[in-house]
């Protein structure tokens, strides 16, 4: 059978223009030569639809939606398979199935529901749908066809060490065929989001799943972003033996064919480094947060810091030069060459640039606290001041143009705190806000391979806020080559302050110290904007800790 995956870019609840995407991509799989073509998880609604699954007009328009799509298919051959959400009333307070809905002759001829519900990290899937007690093989144009949907693929005990779920839907499904007449067909249709190593374990698991069962598996993944989610794609199909039938693009939409019977294998084509994935999830989960919401261009503040010009320079390649602005706001601590190494990035950039020199406003502030503040020594209030001006200036001009601000927050700072609420956290998107500093450093080196964009002066010289005298960050915090490993530990994988100490080769007590500092800042990132994910672990909905605690470890 010739099979074509759609690896489309769905946007939550855009029915009509989804409907569009699908209908445009099964005529093309058509016009290949495709018998079947699928489609990802939740296609026709996008996912993740959070609570708008309960409102009851949702479901009302995600059933019409799949009608259109069964009903392009009443006069052609071509049968497409498609991920959908559907009403559901057999479990008391679960008001949804998520469903793989095969679409031929018209109609829907098959709906499989999906049996592993994941509730872990960003995943809320137990709160909205029933699961799938039982579940079917369906035979398609002569073939017996195992059909997942996503996480029931990710529990095969050959493959992980330590599973979340008692049942295996696939070992079900397989187990269920009449001797002699077992799928030689797996297809799952997935909304599998990235991180960091994600796209190697993904295709090492179903190669496994290939070679357990000696059948083709197919996996079809959504692409794009939604919210604070990126999905890479890199849909695939893989032969009895673990070897690649056929691969989808990365990061972007595309359409690959192959054919079950034939024995041809495509060249596995290597995987992009670590560097270059982490910075294509950047960039479209910029791209489409910021074109999803119904925006088109972007503000960032340059301070001639590695941060804010890596931040730009992933906001121009996702959004064109034309609609990035850059904006510069000196105080009197900023140095004349940071003042220059922001110009410099903006002019290599080929953005706008605005400078506004805060000082006067600063001593107005000041000015009009100088009864509190009296006889006291400069400090802490003193410096956030600065940033919050600057937050305010950038928010003014958000309202005024209409462009979305981006923060430029590194994952390290925020995990410390190191970071003023109201200030440098303002904006609608923390772009690298799950990216440590040092791999900043590597997003930026990435970013001037081709020539040299960010300023060289930005790459050597100490990180520093600049909000007082000589000040570095390292007056505060470890070196970012102490700390990264520690936060990512502690935040990532959940190391106790022992096995850090232990493992990283550092003292208990500055790692305790980090742990304090992480532990007391939850309300700074309760209150920031959406951070883009790209490790398994992000500050946002996948990591839930409360603000008002004493955490003793």
């Amino acid at each position: 059978m010739k099979i074509a995956l759609a690896q489309i870019n769905p946007t939550v609840g855009d029915f009509a223009g989804n409907v569009s995407v699908i209908l445009d991509f099964a005529l093309r799989a058509s016009r290949l030569g495709a018998e079947l073509v699928i489609f990802p998880e939740l296609a026709v609604c996008g996912y993740p639809p959070a609570d708008l699954i309960e409102k009851k007009t949702f479901l009302e328009a995600a059933q019409e939606a799949l009608a259109q799509v069964a009903a392009s298919t009443e006069k052609n051959g071509l049968a497409i398979l498609c991920g959908s959400v559907l009403h559901s009333g057999a479990v008391p307070g679960k008001t949804a199935r998520n469903v793989a809905a095969l679409c031929q002759r018209g109609k829907v001829s098959f709906i499989q529901q999906k049996m592993l519900l994941p509730f872990y990290d960003v995943f809320d899937e137990q709160r909205y749908f029933e699961p799938a007690v039982s579940q079917s093989l369906i035979e398609i144009n002569g073939v017996n066809v195992a059909i997942s949907i996503c996480e029931d693929a990710w529990n095969d005990k050959g493959f992980w060490p330590n599973r979340l779920y008692a049942s295996d839907p696939i070992e079900r499904l397989m187990s269920s065929a009449e001797e002699g007449n077992a799928p030689r067909l797996l297809l799952n249709i997935s909304a599998s989001p990235f991180w960091r190593g994600k796209l190697t374990t993904r295709r090492k698991m179903l190669a496994a799943l290939a070679q357990r069962y000696g059948a083709v598996v197919a996996m079809v993944n959504q692409v794009g972003g939604n919210d604070s989610l990126v999905f890479d794609g890199s849909s695939f199909a893989v032969a009895p033996d673990g070897r690649l039938l056929a691969q989808a693009k990365s990061f972007e939409e595309d359409l690959i064919l192959f054919d079950t019977s034939s024995a041809e294998r495509v060249d596995s084509t290597a995987e992009a480094d670590d560097t270059a994935q982490l910075w294509d999830a950047l960039v479209l989960g910029t791209r489409d947060y910021v074109r999803k919401c119904g925006f088109k261009k972007a503000i960032v503040g340059l301070s001639g810091g590695i941060d804010s010009a890596v931040v730009a320079a992933i906001a121009v390649d996702a959004l064109g030069a034309e609609n990035v602005k850059g904006i510069g706001m000196p105080s009197e601590y900023s140095s004349s060459g940071s003042v220059e190494d922001a110009r410099a990035l903006a002019e290599n950039l080929g953005i706008a640039f605005d400078l506004f020199a805060i000082r006067s406003i600063y001593d107005s502030f000041t000015l009009a606290l100088a009864p509190s503040f009296q006889g006291t020594p400069f400090g802490l209030a003193e410096e956030n001041l600065q940033p919050r001006i600057r937050g305010t200036l950038l928010m003014a001009l958000s309202n005024k143009t209409g462009a979305l601000v981006l923060t430029t927050g590194n994952k390290s700072e925020m995990a410390v705190g190191y970071c003023t609420l109201y200030g440098d956290m303002v904006g609608a998107l923390a772009v690298i806000g799950d990216v440590v500093k040092m791999r900043v450093y590597d997003l930026a080196r990435y970013a001037n391979r081709k020539r040299a964009v960010i300023p060289a002066d930005t790459l050597t010289k100490p990180p520093s806020a600049e909000l007082r005298p000589d000040q570095k960050d390292t007056d505060s915090l470890p070196p970012y080559e102490v700390l990264d490993p520690i936060v990512e530990a502690y935040v990532e994988r959940y190391e106790s302050v022992g096995q850090i100490a232990e493992t990283q080769g550092v003292n208990a007590e500055l790692v305790r110290h980090v742990v304090q500092l992480i532990e007391r800042s939850e309300y700074k990132r309760q209150q920031a904007a959406p951070v883009l994910k790209v490790t398994q672990k992000s500050f946002g909905p996948g990591r839930r800790f409360p603000i008002a605690a004493k955490v003793q470890i």
